[in-house]
């Protein structure tokens, strides 16, 4: 929540605006520093018409501009996805880990905020409403952590984009293990039938265009248990939104080093 302009300048003096990336001192609450912004990567064009993975200049045919529909990378048309599009504000390297892992588990619950106003630029124009819905968290997860951060982005991006906002829209009826290190397969059946809708909003699914948000898209295999849940509940289409999303050829070799899915996943 943003504080009333009168206590900003206490706030400032109490807890004077620094860049959460490198501590850099700033002139407002809320923001990087310059030389941090451009530490992030941006998934630029061309892009999968699909899932928005960048692709490269040489498998762009030369009026891709004209018509980027025809764009579709080779996992696409392998697995054709379930999804509606993919919005990413970053590609997952150091510095969005760091702000990742600092937003997820260092309990620094304003850089939603910044998060979620980078997540709602990437997302096009939408067409009409379209029901904000987080990734779910089990309870006993939510309790230890205190918070479920793909809720804390949504309600920022419902309340940015003006979109209604249903944040127990799903449900996980039982605990999953971490998914790092884990195949395909293997994340799929760890997460079968542990997401679902919330029978009690069913009436508000069903028909509905869902903006599906998660803080960090990995595999995929979760943000695939919950469109599995939602269309089986009725949602006409599903297009996701995320902070950042993990391609391998994006990964430097510190973000390796670290271990991107077991210390980011859910």
């Amino acid at each position: 929540m943003t504080a009333p302009a009168l206590l900003v300048p206490l706030l400032d003096l109490v807890f004077p605006p620094r860049c959460p990336l490198c501590g850099e001192a700033l002139a407002e609450q809320g923001g990087l520093c310059s030389a941090c912004w451009s530490t992030l990567v941006v998934p630029g064009d061309p892009s999968c018409s699909r899932c928005q993975r960048p692709l490269a200049q040489t498998d762009a045919p030369a009026d891709a501009a004209r018509d980027s529909d025809r764009l579709v990378c080779a996992a696409c048309l392998v697995r054709p996805p379930r999804h509606h599009g993919i919005s990413a504000a970053t590609l997952y390297t150091a510095p969005s880990r760091k702000l990742v892992l600092a937003f997820k588990h260092g309990r620094r619950v304003a850089l939603g905020a910044l998060l979620a106003r980078l997540m709602a630029a990437r997302v096009p124009p939408l067409d009409g409403p379209w029901l904000v819905v987080p990734v779910p968290l089990h309870r006993w997860r939510l309790w230890k952590r205190g918070y479920n951060q793909s809720a804390v982005l949504a309600q920022h991006i419902a309340r940015a984009l003006g979109q209604p906002l249903c944040i127990d829209a799903l449900e996980r009826t039982r605990r999953t293990p971490s998914l790092g290190g884990l195949d395909r397969r293997s994340r799929a059946r760890a997460l079968a039938g542990a997401i679902r809708a919330n029978p009690a909003r069913s009436g508000r699914i069903a028909g509905a265009s869902v903006l599906l948000v998660d803080d960090v898209l990995t595999s995929g295999a979760t943000t695939d248990a919950c469109i599995k849940a939602l269309r089986q509940a009725g949602a006409a289409r599903v297009r996701i939104a995320c902070f950042a999303r993990v391609l391998d050829e994006a990964i430097d070799d510190a973000t390796q080093a670290a271990g991107p899915e077991s210390q980011a996943a859910a």
